[in-house]
């Protein structure tokens, strides 16, 4: 169950709008490594995990990234907001100032709808948590670029919040994939390997 706390986890100020910058944000909105992509993978993750501490650890971050979403999408709209009033602006991105009113809307940076296609999700634990892994590296490395294009203040501090939480994520996802201070990995043999039982992970490893 979801329960809503108005208020942002994180203060949003924008002190100088720059709808140009509004409409890279909207790559961690809509975008392939932006929040809506992860809070639907951790989440779908969630529901199909049978061990509970795993499966409450993907529905927390899963969660969190709801909020996260709601952070992003508050920052983009307060860049984009001269696009519902200038036309100027709104000329250079019609999307943006006709279509979507000068709001967000669920495309990335360059108009493209987003898409259930983002998510991986194989239903194997081990191998939907180092998909996580690579996606929170992913997302941090896109808010390093956003904050060195940034140029309010304001937006960087939200920014650079935002990506130390996917570092937060990391290393929670890392110690989720760990058992008894091991690696999780499942290394099993499938019942076509001619090769009596040689794990497939370890050969495609040796043969790669």
């Amino acid at each position: 169950m979801y329960h809503h706390v108005k208020k942002l986890m994180f203060t949003v100020r924008v002190d100088e709008p720059d709808p140009r910058f509004g409409n890279m944000l909207l790559e961690q909105f809509g975008g392939a490594n932006g929040e809506l992509a992860a809070a639907m993978q951790y989440s779908i993750q969630g529901l199909n995990c049978e061990d509970p501490d795993r499966k409450d650890l993907l529905m927390d971050i899963g969660t969190e990234e709801l909020s996260r979403l709601e952070v992003v999408g508050t920052l983009a709209r307060m860049h984009l907001k001269p696009a519902k009033f200038d036309r100027q602006t709104a000329e250079a991105d019609p999307l943006i100032a006709i279509a979507g009113g000068g709001g967000v809307n669920l495309f990335n940076s360059q108009g493209n709808a987003w898409t259930a296609d983002y998510l991986k999700i194989t239903g194997e634990l081990d191998v939907d948590l180092r998909s996580n892994i690579a996606a929170e590296a992913r997302a941090k490395i896109v808010y390093e670029r956003l904050i060195n294009f940034c140029d309010d203040a304001g937006t960087k501090d939200a920014l650079e919040f935002l990506m130390t939480r996917e570092i937060t994520h990391m290393k929670g996802v890392c110690a989720g994939t760990r058992e008894d201070g091991q690696a999780g990995f499942q290394h099993r043999p499938h019942r076509s390997d001619a090769r009596a039982g040689r794990p497939i992970f370890q050969r495609f490893h040796r043969h790669r």
